[in-house]
């Protein structure tokens, strides 16, 4: 499933609108909390179809009765470029667990580049609600190979470990990337801040909005 959710949100298209614009995109901090709203909006509406409990509140007068989550997600996020996403989901999931990714393009002198994942850091994933944030999901390896990472490295040897629902958050994906997680993930619901049709040769997308990790933190040192 793919929710665009510029289109049931104008906040959040006014705030995609912000990211991509290269007039705006120098204030840092700007950019950050762009995405971060994003992610408490992602945030709001995923608790929408997650499992909850009944519970009875003591109240000064009385007893109120209460829809509760019934059970935290765990919020996971690819480093360093998924922070402010991330932070946006763990700002409303304020108790979630939480696991850290860190998955990148490395380029080779052709031009073509692969996804190497340096560390990761998970709890038990058994039968949890798994969130995954990324600011742009382009060709979408780096996210299939995350997913694919999880749902395998974290199972243990009697077969624990597996999630039970997995959900994506990306402030803009491209249709090239989502075809390709659907192809190779398709439980898993994809979250997004605006959709872009195009892709590059070399996998950026447009009109996209440049390097998220760049705008957010600053610009890198290509190791």
């Amino acid at each position: 499933m793919i929710i665009n959710l510029s289109q049931q949100h104008s906040l959040v298209s006014n705030w995609v609108a912000e990211l991509r614009d290269v007039n705006i995109q120098a204030d840092r901090m700007r950019f950050r909390r762009n995405l971060e709203r994003i992610g408490e909006v992602a945030a709001y509406e995923i608790s929408k179809v997650l499992p909850f409990s009944e519970k009875e509140v003591q109240t000064p007068l009385g007893i109120a009765e209460h829809k509760m989550l019934g059970e935290q997600p765990v919020l996971a996020t690819i480093l360093r470029a998924g922070l402010p996403l991330h932070q946006g989901l763990l700002n409303y999931f304020d108790k979630a667990d939480n696991a850290f990714i860190s998955a990148y393009r490395k380029h080779n002198k052709d031009g073509s580049f692969e996804i190497s994942l340096d560390y990761v850091s998970c709890p038990d994933l058994e039968g949890r609600v798994v969130i995954i944030s990324d600011p742009m999901l382009a060709t979408g390896s780096s996210l299939v190979k995350t997913i694919h990472y999880l749902k395998e490295e974290t199972r243990q040897p009697d077969g624990q470990g597996k999630p039970g629902a997995i959900h994506i958050v990306v402030a803009i994906a491209c249709t090239v990337g989502i075809e390709y997680v659907q192809r190779e993930e398709p439980s898993v619901t994809i979250w997004c801040g605006d959709i872009d049709d195009e892709l590059t040769a070399k996998g950026y997308i447009v009109p996209g909005l440049g390097d998220a990790g760049d705008l957010a933190f600053g610009t890198k040192v290509q190791m």
